[in-house]
């Protein structure tokens, strides 16, 4: 599932091709995606000039002029891909660096014309979801219940540490909880507590302040640096700008099991735990 970096990844590809466009055509092979997509969603935003693609969390946000948007969430498995008439056979169409880097021939479920080139939104799993608000007010409401981002000025070592009080979750799972914090997954999540020097299963009444400080300054550094790579591609390929996602190579923990802790003077191994089923990689040593 793409994390914060990597739709960023996808809102910088669609903010230098499709900014200043207008939506001339749209095309829907299936409504029945994690939402239906409602009867009057093309009325509603065809023929609207989009002027600037935005984020929050994991979600997209395509502002027109007008004041209204169209929020697209990608699922497990959603990609965006733009389609130029006068592409060659086999050429790379994805926005991001996760799945397929070209369109895939099955699972195009939404289509829209914009200028001399298509967007289309392939999802084999079928969880990603898109969202009209007639207005920016609608979709600041629609946020209220998400927490802050890791960018965040809020998101701080005080807000963390009161936040946590009398708390039994551990840290992992509300690293991963949007009401807590916008836009961490489980890859990430892995990574932060590695550098934070704390073990994913560790309840969070037990963390000091200093630990929360480690958590807002390790959260920021992590996704900066995720988002300046390029995302994590796993399979490592290019996008449609020629970038390539690395941060892969930078995995300190994550898909690291039974390897060495690359921690300097560190003899630890890195175990693997399934948390409230996900996946979770720490060093057995540095890690308390």
């Amino acid at each position: 599932m793409p994390e914060l970096p990597e739709v960023e990844i996808v809102k910088q590809s669609l903010n230098k091709s499709i900014t200043g466009k207008i939506i001339k055509d749209i095309f829907i092979k299936n409504r029945n995606l994690r939402f239906k997509i409602p009867k009057n969603f093309e009325k509603n935003i065809l023929k609207k000039k989009i002027t600037k693609v935005d984020r929050f969390s994991k979600h997209l946000i395509l502002k027109f002029e007008d004041s209204s948007n169209l929020m697209i969430h990608l699922g497990m498995s959603g990609t965006i891909h733009l389609i130029s008439k006068s592409r060659k056979k086999n050429s790379i169409t994805n926005t991001s660096f996760y799945h397929s880097p070209l369109l895939p021939k099955k699972h195009n479920h939404v289509e829209m014309k914009i200028d001399n080139f298509k967007l289309i939104y392939n999802d084999p799993r079928r969880f990603g979801y898109f969202t009209y608000f007639k207005s920016d007010e609608q979709i600041k409401n629609n946020f209220k219940k998400y927490g802050p981002e890791p960018f965040d000025p809020l998101f701080n070592k005080n807000y963390i540490f009161n936040y946590f009080k009398n708390k039994k979750k551990n840290i992992k799972n509300f690293l991963i909880d949007q009401n807590f914090v916008s836009g961490i997954g489980n890859i990430y999540a892995s990574e932060i507590l590695f550098l934070c020097k704390i073990l994913p299963s560790k309840q969070v009444s037990l963390l000091s302040l200093n630990d929360c400080q480690k958590i807002s300054y390790f959260s920021k550094l992590v996704l900066k640096k995720a988002i300046d790579k390029g995302g994590s591609s796993i399979r490592d390929f290019k996008n449609i700008s020629g970038n390539q996602g690395s941060f892969q190579k930078n995995f300190n923990v994550y898909q690291r099991e039974n390897k060495k802790c690359l921690k300097y003077s560190c003899k630890g191994t890195i175990n693997k735990k399934f948390i409230s089923n996900r996946s979770s990689f720490f060093c057995n040593l540095c890690q308390k």
